[in-house]
């Protein structure tokens, strides 16, 4: 552990860093790309949700600015961790992957079973899908699982979901240059990782440990080491190996009781710049699954108990955008085409009202 005196931190100080770890107070990144470099991963299995999380971070990237990125390979999306769809720098998948694969793949057995996939599914459908994107091609969805069902492999009853699955997660398939689909919307086509990123240098297992606790930080911190252990779906052991390869890179925090590891780099930069008035008036609109809420396994510090149905009404893992003001959530919001409807918990203040409406003209501009 972090061996430095723990430094104490109000819970504005604590958001305050947040924020301006994850871009979204404080300097803003150039281009989507570079927010995922600095997040290391965002969450993306909501499409349009995710393309608005990159450009709300940078100094004014436009929905056609993500999809840019997207189709030159700057930014990829797979399943890094937890089983869920994130947006990644492509130089960095294959080191999440070697760090997160084992214990993915290895928990995917009964379900495999049930679904009626055995080893040589996977290796018969990989060929089948190799000899096709080889080249720099891609295909969609629909056109992979056609492809399969040619070559005689089932991809009914979500068979075909778990070949794409488990092919990203082994480190063959990820997402790549958008297509559009049936019903107009943007999404992506598969291609191979190895043309599609190539490979940079292995790391260790244990610098990748490292290099994934470390970047976590710089992009979500302060956070608790069962945030991180939460993010990965890795463990305590790996987290405190990962500390003690970091050394005194990180140090640790302490509000309302709970201590949190923060990189010093942050923790200087925060102490250098007293909050902005611009930072304490802002009013931030950010889409459903954003990092601020779901990059912590403990929400409590930006989100009361008695709003939580609101967020995720009914509890069915989908996750309102949502409305943050002083660092906490106030609401949240829905859109209206390119235009935005506030649903706050309660009155806003005049200011914070401008500022919403500030925060709106963004979201019209990104949109388009």
């Amino acid at each position: 552990m972090p061996a430095s005196r723990t430094t104490r931190a109000s819970r504005a100080d604590l958001l305050r860093l947040r924020r301006l770890a994850q871009a979204i107070d404080g300097p803003r990144e150039p281009d989507p790309a570079a927010v995922a470099r600095r997040l290391l991963a965002v969450q993306g299995q909501d499409f349009a949700a995710g393309c608005w999380a990159l450009a709300l971070r940078t100094t004014g990237a436009t929905q056609s600015d993500v999809l840019a990125d997207l189709d030159a390979g700057r930014i990829i999306r797979s399943w890094p961790m937890r089983g869920t769809l994130h947006f990644v720098p492509p130089e960095d998948l294959r080191w999440m992957l070697s760090v997160t694969m084992d214990r993915m793949v290895a928990g995917l057995g009964r379900r495999q079973q049930q679904l009626g996939l055995e080893a040589a599914d996977f290796a018969r459908a990989a060929d089948v899908v190799t000899a096709a994107l080889t080249g720099g091609r891609s295909l969609s969805r629909t056109e992979a699982m056609e492809l399969w069902e040619s070559a005689g492999i089932a991809t009914t009853g979500q068979r075909g979901y778990h070949l794409i699955y488990f092919l990203a997660q082994t480190g063959l398939l990820c997402w790549g240059p958008v297509v559009r689909s049936g019903n107009g919307n943007p999404a992506q086509a598969l291609v191979l990782l190895d043309e599609w990123a190539p490979a940079p240098a292995a790391l260790e297992p244990d610098e990748a440990v490292a290099q994934f606790l470390l970047r976590y930080l710089a992009g979500h911190g302060p956070a608790t080491v069962r945030d991180f252990v939460w993010w990965t779906k890795g463990t305590v052991a790996g987290a405190k190996t990962a500390l003690g390869v970091l050394g005194d890179t990180v140090t640790t925090l302490e509000s309302d009781g709970v201590e949190y590891l923060v990189t010093r780099e942050l923790a200087d930069r925060g102490a250098a710049s007293p909050a902005t008035r611009s930072e304490k008036d802002a009013v931030h609109l950010l889409p459903g699954f954003d990092e601020y809420l779901l990059g912590y396994q403990d929400r409590s510090p930006i989100l009361d108990d008695e709003h939580a149905e609101l967020i995720v009404p009914g509890n069915n893992g989908i996750f309102q955008p949502i409305i943050v003001a002083g660092g906490r959530i106030v609401g949240t919001w829905r859109r209206d085409g390119s235009n935005v409807v506030p649903l706050p918990f309660a009155s806003l203040t005049d200011t914070r009202l401008t500022r919403l409406q500030r925060a709106a003209k963004a979201y019209s501009r990104y949109a388009g």
